[in-house]
């Protein structure tokens, strides 16, 4: 069982105490900020800070007893105190490490994230998981996790990475697990499974994560009934009323996959109680850390959409720590944990000073507090376990036709949502061909670990290649290699440069490799720097879009081919899976 985040003794009572008294030292004061109390809404003029340890002591104005030379004093005058954000959803377990991600979070006022952990927990299962937990331990940020609830459109992740019942009861015991991982309601309207790992969750005091894309009116009412406390799919202002109106947590999200905060901004408008209402960023891209920031540059955002300053910061503050049981952090006030940022003034979002667990962890936009890496066991660089090489050939599909045949294609829509479209292609030679020029390529869904080399092709229209091959390891909750290509060779030489990488995203063309960015930890993680995987992100971009596409992301959308979380025509190592029916459906039609 890992050390809570936060416990005190009878010592650590009285010292606190005293200091309150003004009959003990601060370690640390902040003096004459205005804090923004997030518990009132007010916000309290030339206030100071006591901090002993890791613990806020006092907040007000009779602090002089309490300061002597001992003590480190920061003076705020004119400026803003704010508590620590909290990121309430997202996905850390892809691109970058625990560590290097931590700094980013820490310039970005960042000093809580609630993470999934689908993707660790898809590709390698409950010890993945359990890893990843190690990885998170003693960093000067807060992480905790949402255990996955593996719900994939491949039947091998299904059967082979999902969570056991006593392997979910030993995670849900543990002070770093939070609650059970998004649950989409098409998959828990179908799953008996699913709804015993809801129950199990609820039963161990924790929360459950809801996923309500599609759902409203009564299906909305019957997915709340299971007992999912929030949900972070509302795309309009309506939509998050509605669930507001049921209890939930409403996450609006603001991140690298989806952005609604300007849509639903005129929520702000309604004559009601937003105690209920979050931000979340659901995802996190190395090029967005890098250029605009984290949490900060999202409340910043909800600032100039004309929220109430206070009521953004009460939403990825206070409101989150209410909500999972966090009492020790979310606000600046006598016993919680000292996370606190200092920013210029009330409507601008930028930290100069974080303090993270009492200690300066960033002093004028610096990270000034170390981070701690943590090494994965040999096993976590060994997730590709292809045993031989691909071939063109192996990208063939044979059609016993004549002619032509009728076919399912993944009809690419936009760059995250698929439909099915029916098309009649020609029959050459007895094998179905692309047809680059209708830009109909091929895909395939190839399984790295549980079933490795099991695979499963289709044909693809809305990527735009005109040639060459795009591979990644990184696909949402399967943990396949996806690959989507105008050419066979091309396809098989991606797929082996990501064998040699043991992990990655390749692109190929003209039989060799254009852009590459190395994944070789569990074949999610590069172990370069923020600032060197997000130039190399945007170099894979860059050459995408000289290869043809028009995708504004198409890693992401390479990401995304196998998620059941998504509609709706997807593709697994068993073949083509259609989420309306909840099933695998033929090539051929």
């Amino acid at each position: 069982m890992p050390t809570s985040y936060f416990s005190t003794s009878k010592e650590k009572i009285k010292e606190l105490m005293k200091v309150a008294l003004g009959e003990a030292l601060a370690d640390l004061a902040i003096v004459n900020g205005d804090v923004v109390n997030v518990f009132t809404g007010e916000v309290l003029k030339g206030s100071t800070v006591l901090i002993k340890g890791d613990t806020i002591a006092y907040v007000g104005n009779n602090a002089a007893k309490s300061i002597g030379s001992s003590t480190q004093v920061i003076d705020a005058k004119g400026k803003t105190l704010i508590p620590g954000l909290i990121d309430s959803h997202t996905h850390l377990d892809e691109i970058c490490l625990v560590s290097e991600l931590v700094k980013y979070a820490l310039k970005g006022s960042t000093t809580t994230i609630i993470t999934e952990v689908s993707d660790i927990g898809a590709s390698l299962g409950y010890q993945g998981v359990l890893e990843y937990l190690k990885a998170t331990r003693n960093q000067p940020v807060k992480i905790f996790i949402t255990a996955p609830p593996v719900s994939s459109t491949s039947p091998s992740t299904n059967e082979f990475a999902a969570i056991k019942p006593l392997e979910m009861r030993r995670l849900l015991r543990r002070s770093d697990v939070i609650g059970l991982g998004e649950t989409p309601w098409a998959q828990v309207n179908e799953s008996n499974r699913l709804l015993d790992i809801i129950a199990l969750t609820i039963n161990a005091g924790k929360k459950v994560d809801g996923h309500g894309a599609g759902a409203r009116g009564n299906k909305l009412q019957a997915y709340v009934a299971t007992g999912v406390s929030s949900c972070h799919e509302p795309i309009t202002a309506e939509e998050v009323l509605e669930r507001l109106r049921l209890g939930l947590l409403v996450q609006i999200r603001e991140g690298s996959v989806r952005r609604e905060l300007g849509t639903v901004s005129q929520i702000k408008d309604k004559k009601i109680d937003f105690s209920n209402l979050a931000i979340s960023a659901d995802g996190v891209d190395p090029r967005q850390l890098v250029n605009d920031g984290y949490m900060d540059f999202i409340v910043q955002k909800a600032i100039d959409y004309g929220f109430n300053p206070v009521l953004a910061i009460q939403m990825v503050t206070i409101n989150i720590a209410r909500h999972y049981g966090l009492d020790f952090i979310g606000g600046i006030a006598p016993g919680k944990l000292a996370d606190i940022a200092i920013i210029p003034d009330l409507r601008t979002i930028r930290a100069e000073y974080v303090i993270a667990n009492g200690k300066i962890a960033v002093r004028n936009n610096q990270v000034v507090m170390e981070t701690r890496e943590h090494s994965y066991p040999r096993p976590f660089y060994n997730t590709i376990r292809l045993k031989h090489d691909f071939s063109a050939d192996d990208f063939t599909i044979h059609a016993n036709a004549s002619g032509s045949t009728k076919v399912r294609v993944i009809n690419q829509v936009s760059d995250l949502l698929t439909k099915e479209k029916i098309i009649e292609m020609p029959v050459i030679e007895g094998l179905v061909k692309m047809d680059v020029s209708r830009d109909i390529l091929k895909v395939a869904a190839i399984d790295r670990y549980w079933q490795p080399g099991k695979f499963a092709l289709g044909l693809i229209r809305g990527f735009g290649l005109k040639r060459g091959a795009i591979a990644t390891t990184v696909t949402w909750d399967c943990g396949h290699i996806i690959v989507v290509g105008a050419d066979e060779s091309d396809m098989a030489r991606a797929v082996n440069r990501i064998r040699e990488l043991k992990g990655g995203i390749v692109i190929c063309a003209g039989g060799g490799v254009l852009n590459e960015l190395p994944l070789p930890v569990a074949g999610l993680f590069s172990e370069e720097s923020m600032e060197t995987i997000a130039n190399k992100l945007n170099d894979i971009q860059r050459t995408a879009e000289e290869l043809g596409t028009r995708l504004p992301d198409i890693r992401l959308s390479l990401e995304v081919l196998a998620t059941p979380s998504i509609p709706f025509l997807r593709i697994c190592e068993r073949g083509l899976f259609d989420l309306k029916q909840n099933k695998l459906v033929s090539f051929f039609v």
